[in-house]
């Protein structure tokens, strides 16, 4: 069973050596309150311990249990791990940490390790995650690393152990490995470089039949989520024919809603105005130092697709829209993500 090494931990198989830094927590009633097991007989500790070791020399492993080693000190300090489901391609996950070190940010650190491990390693197609509905401290870390909450199941577990109810609720959590990936994208275009000191004074932005004239304007909002933005009029002699936005900068609003906004007038459709039109924008965006540009549409729109294949664009995906997204509102479940390098 590979060792996973992640930023303050490392991840590896249960050894006999581990019995006494296991039952620290797992004996513990704080530490497995919510938990299905304990508190841990010392019987109960070395069966886990002996059975994780026994999974792990499998010739193939259905059940993964890592030991967290802290890397400053090299002590264990809790858990994680998973099992797979009959079909192969789906996992449970799960996690626990000594409560000495909680609220320092390595539950979501396993949990971040544990899909990553997942999705590349065992070419998962989904990953779950389950705890009692009052357990707060874990369904955090499953928002955390990016999971959906699908459901609540009323008095499907037994109720934690300081309750005098028989039966708690139960949560549940998923993640698909395309909406980690689109996760991990939408990071990746984060860290990408952008300079907004102000508006520029634009240049001329015209291919000598078309140009573009700015009508507008809009300064960023950090507390609504909007980053600056022009918005140019397609204009073709004395005629405005459309509109075309650029917006400066990136953020996972901008990953599903894109750089790039156009619209072309009906009557001036099929005549390549709305790629001229994003191509004119160019020298702007270069002026903010952006250097890769998305452009986002319905991938029943024919008409947007092959503006962005004649521009160049790839297509990285068809990405589930957020619970939420506007879009959703509209009916919507997928966008087209195209992303156009303008060096």
């Amino acid at each position: 069973m590979k060792t996973i090494e992640t930023e303050r931990l490392i991840l590896r198989k249960f050894t006999e050596d581990d019995f006494a830094a296991v039952h620290s927590y797992a004996a513990c009633l704080e530490n497995v309150v919510y938990m299905p097991f304990g508190p841990n007989r010392e019987e109960d500790t070395r069966s886990f311990i002996n059975n994780s070791i026994v999974s792990a020399e499998a010739d193939a492993v259905t059940n993964y249990q890592f030991a967290a080693i802290l890397k400053e000190t090299g002590k264990l300090i809790g858990g994680c791990g998973y099992g797979l489901r009959l079909s192969g391609d789906e996992a449970e996950a799960g996690w626990i940490l000594h409560r000495d070190y909680w609220k320092r940010g390595f539950g979501a650190e396993m949990g971040e390790a544990l899909l990553k491990f997942g999705f590349e390693e065992l070419k998962l197609h989904r990953i779950t995650a389950h705890c009692d509905a009052e357990n707060t401290g874990s369904y955090r870390i499953m928002e955390k690393i990016g999971m959906r909450r699908e459901g609540l199941f009323i008095e499907a577990r037994p109720a934690n152990k300081l309750s005098d109810k028989k039966y708690g609720d139960e949560l549940c959590y998923a993640i698909l490995k395309d909406e980690w990936e689109t996760r991990r994208e939408i990071e990746y275009y984060n860290s990408l470089p952008c300079v907004f000191e102000g508006f520029i004074d634009l240049p001329e932005l015209s291919d000598g039949e078309i140009f573009l004239v700015c009508e507008k304007k809009s300064p960023g909002n950090i507390e609504k989520n909007l980053v600056p933005a022009y918005h140019f009029a397609i204009c073709r002699n004395s005629e405005r024919i459309g509109e075309i936005a650029l917006r400066i900068g990136y953020s996972e609003r901008l990953y599903f809603g894109g750089q790039i906004g156009y619209n072309v007038d009906e009557g001036h459709r099929g005549r390549s105005y709305a790629g001229r039109a994003c191509r004119l924008i160019i020298p702007v965006a270069k002026a903010h130092g952006m250097k890769k540009l998305i452009i986002t549409n319905n991938p029943e729109n024919a008409a947007s697709v092959r503006v962005c294949e004649k521009l160049g664009a790839r297509l990285i995906r068809a990405a589930r829209l957020p619970e939420g997204h506007d879009l959703r509102a509209m009916g919507r479940v997928f966008q087209n993500i195209f992303e156009w390098d303008i060096l």
